[in-house]
């Protein structure tokens, strides 16, 4: 894999990832754009004891452009984009709309609240594009350029961990009008956040408990009882574990784990990187098969934090979909938003069973 970084217009990093050595690509961005400048700051709960970030200047963003106008694409004569190549394999770029500040940016803090409850969102929002077509998605890639996304994922997470105030990098893909996209070509993004998030905070407490009660990894256990079910397991290979979990949320979710403890992306083997790259193809032909078509999902990577608890966690991609059937959609209600009590209409086994009949 070649990796060839440059500079846009404005200053922001990006990164062409190729397949080949020799490709060659053009760095020159010949826009004017105004340096970036972004309004965020995270505000502490002190209800929940979460972080809420507050970003006013992503009411900006692009929303829905028209094909010939995606800012994803790569750039044509007369049309540059935010990728200033007329090709590429896969490439990530700082986003132009970032829910987290840049290094440096600071909230105001003449409120005449307590500081605490403010701090500076120094983080750092990554775009990672898939692939130059505008019409494809992920699953319609080869096992090659999924195996290309891995290594930049991995490349990526060990690059923003170095930053000093970043302690979680969170690689995602959010698919579909109905999960809230607004750009539709095929990407996905890359938080890296200044705390840890409530989510994995959470997690991780329970596998701490979990360790002093029984000297074990959580999460190990967990998909060593999958494993042993077998009901929920959808798909297994030599190196990764796809099931239905017993207390699934969504009416369409599924987690992966590789069969054993890693940490996060960069620690997988050669062997494990390609092994996926085929299961994870094979899952999306599978989840499209369910209703006959597209389904809208959230793909989000479960990783150690950069510096605290490392030991405790276990890398693992959680994919799920609002989708309960065809033409009908789990919007989360009462319960879900105000309580936090998931009710799901959909038993695990019978989506378990349902993916393991689904054509791939």
């Amino acid at each position: 894999m070649r990796k060839t970084p440059a500079r846009l217009a404005d200053g922001r990093e990006i990164i062409y990832f190729d397949e080949s050595d020799d490709a060659r690509r053009e760095l020159f961005d010949p826009r004017e754009l105004a340096p970036l400048s972004t309004v965020s700051e995270a505000r502490f709960d002190p209800l929940l004891r979460e972080w809420v970030v507050m970003a006013s200047h992503r009411q900006e963003r692009t929303h829905l452009p028209p094909s010939d106008d995606c800012p994803l694409c790569p750039s044509a004569p007369g049309r540059p984009t935010e990728i200033p190549s007329s090709s590429y394999d896969v490439v990530a770029f700082e986003n132009r709309f970032p829910s987290l500040a840049s290094e440096g940016d600071r909230p105001d803090d003449r409120t005449g609240e307590p500081l605490a409850s403010r701090r500076p969102t120094e983080g750092r929002c990554e775009v990672l594009c898939f692939a130059p077509d505008h019409n494809a998605s992920f699953a319609d890639l080869s096992p090659r350029r999924v195996r290309t996304i891995v290594d930049a994922w991995s490349d990526r997470t060990l690059a923003l961990s170095e930053l000093p105030h970043v302690e979680q990098v969170f690689c995602f893909e959010n698919r579909g009008s109905e999960i809230g996209v607004t750009l539709h070509h095929p990407h996905g993004q890359i938080y890296a956040y200044p705390f840890l998030t409530p989510r994995t905070q959470r997690t991780l407490d329970s596998a701490h408990r979990y360790r002093e009660r029984t000297w074990r990894n959580l999460f190990a256990d967990n998909l060593r009882a999958e494993q042993s079910a077998r009901t929920r397991v959808v798909s297994r290979t030599e190196h990764w574990t796809a099931f239905v979990p017993a207390a699934a949320r969504w009416p369409v979710e599924l987690h992966v784990y590789p069969n054993r403890q890693v940490l996060d992306l960069p620690a997988l083997t050669e062997a494990e990187r390609d092994d996926f790259s085929h299961l994870y193809l094979d899952i999306l032909a599978r989840l499209d098969g369910l209703f006959d078509g597209p389904l809208p999902y959230v793909a989000a990577w479960h990783q150690a934090p950069v510096r605290f608890q490392r030991d405790l966690a276990y890398l693992h991609l959680e994919l799920f979909s609002i989708r309960r059937a065809p033409g009908k959609l789990k919007h989360l209600a009462g319960s879900e938003s105000a309580m936090g009590v998931f009710v799901n209409d959909v038993p695990p086994e019978t989506t378990a069973q349902r993916l393991r009949e689904a054509a791939s």
